[in-house]
Formats: structure tokens, sequence, C-alpha cells
């Protein structure tokens, strides 16, 4: 099966399909519409060849579908249909999820990723956990109020570097995972990442995209390999043989009848 990865962001659309090695991109923004998007990825995707989408989006998704606006896009994604926009079948999950499925290794693992908002997931034992930890309180405003893009430019590196560091160490106090993926495009501005902490790579996301027609999507997506999607490629419901005395008790009680 050939797929074409989108990666939606506050900033670019990103896409990468089977056998390709170049990945395209264009600008979103805030009045991004999904018909745009579309669009646009058509425009980019012409000559690739496809038979499905995975959809990284920047908002709540449940069941292949968002169920919330995102906050810096345009509006009119949560009643959109985009298998009939492509013209094939379509997964979406949430795009920091999308990224931490494609970083995933083994064990708990936390990703956050920190561009236009903050993105945030949980692998646990081979099953995504998707998050919304960006607007829980912090500081009398939220998380993404103060490690978000705009709070980049407002507060400046340095501050903007030492609050970022100070809500990591909270968010893995608070989840205790195995594993720390630090990704998003503003990580560059990270000198040092904090201890327990990886680099995270925007090309997972399209890896985290590739896994999602092996092994399933949203809170059931896991890493083809992982231990959760070989118990469930091996797991077989199976019809349990009474002992051979029962068998035998049944066998007298039907001929007793006749």
């Amino acid at each position: 099966m050939n797929v074409l990865v989108i990666d939606v962001g506050g900033s670019h659309v990103k896409i990468l399909a089977t056998g390709e090695t170049e990945r395209r991109r264009f600008d979103s923004g805030p009045n991004l519409t999904p018909e745009q998007m579309v669009a646009g990825v058509k425009k980019l995707a012409a000559g690739w060849k496809y038979d499905a989408v995975s959809i990284g989006f920047p908002a709540v998704v449940k069941h292949d579908r968002p169920v919330t606006e995102p906050h810096n896009l345009g509006t009119g994604w949560i009643d959109f249909d985009y298998p009939a926009a492509f013209g094939c079948p379509v997964k979406m999950i949430n795009d920091a999820a999308m990224q931490a499925l494609g970083s995933y290794r083994q064990g708990k693992l936390l990703f956050l990723g920190l561009g236009t908002g903050l993105g945030s997931t949980m692998v646990i034992e081979g099953i995504v956990v998707p998050m919304e930890l960006a607007h829980l309180p912090y500081r009398r405003k939220t998380f993404e109020d103060y490690v978000g893009e705009q709070a980049l430019e407002r507060d400046g590196k340095k501050k903007w570097c030492e609050r970022v560091i100070d809500v990591i160490a909270r968010l893995r106090a608070a989840l205790v995972p195995d594993d720390t993926v630090i990704g998003g495009g503003n990580i560059r501005h990270l000198k040092k990442l904090p201890p327990g902490c990886r680099a995270g790579d925007n090309a997972n996301a399209f890896a985290g995209g590739f896994r999602m027609w092996e092994g399933g999507t949203g809170a059931g997506a896991r890493p083809a390999g992982s231990p959760a999607a070989k118990a469930a490629k091996t797991t077989k419901t199976t019809k349990r043989k009474r002992p051979a005395a029962a068998r035998r008790r049944g066998a007298a009680d039907h001929s007793n009848k006749d």
C-alpha cells in the first residue's frame, strides 16, 4: 500500500508519500481551511501515487476526525469529509501523536512538540495516548502561553528557554515516562536538553504516518513490532475444549434420551 502522509502544522503543511524521498511543504497560517489544505496537498503531490492518506492534525482527534477546531488555523475542519476530498481512505491522528508514534522505541514515552503551540502525547507499551497538556493552567495562564511561538517572540529566547525547561521538568515529574522526546521546529533554540530527554526529528512524523496503516490509529495506534502490535496480531479467539470425562457424560446423556 502506498500512503500519503500529511503533517498539518500552524505554520506549514508538510507531505511525503511511500517511495518518495523529497518532503514537500507549503504555508498554512491562522486562516487555512480544510479545502485550502486539500488543494495545496493535491498540487504538491501531483505525480505521486497513493492508495491511502494519513493526516497529523493540531487539535483533538477521535475516530479519525477532529472534534475541536484548531487554535492556530482557520475553521470548518470538524465537519469536513476528508475521504471524499482525497478520494481514498483517510486516517487522522493528532499531529504530536503522529510524531510520537514515529519516535517510539519501547516502554512509556512522553512526546512534547515545541512549535506554534505545545504538542503532547504519550505512547505506553505501543499504544498511543493522545493528550492536550498545552492548555493546562500554568502561572495564571497555560503551558502554551509560556512555551508557544508567541511566547518566544514576546519574551525572548533566554526567558523562553527557562520556561521550556521548567515545563518539561514538571510534566516529566507528573507522568514519570521511561523516555522523553522533545520535537517541533523550535527545539533548535534549546542549547541543551534536560536530563532524560532526547531530541526528536520532524521526519518521525512521516514515519508515524506510515505506521498508522500498520497497526491502527488514534488511541489504538501502535508501531509494527511493538508488544501491543504483536499481541493484536497473534491473539485468536479459540473455543475451549471440555475435559474428556465431561464429553463422555454428555454423550451418555444424549444416548439415554433416545
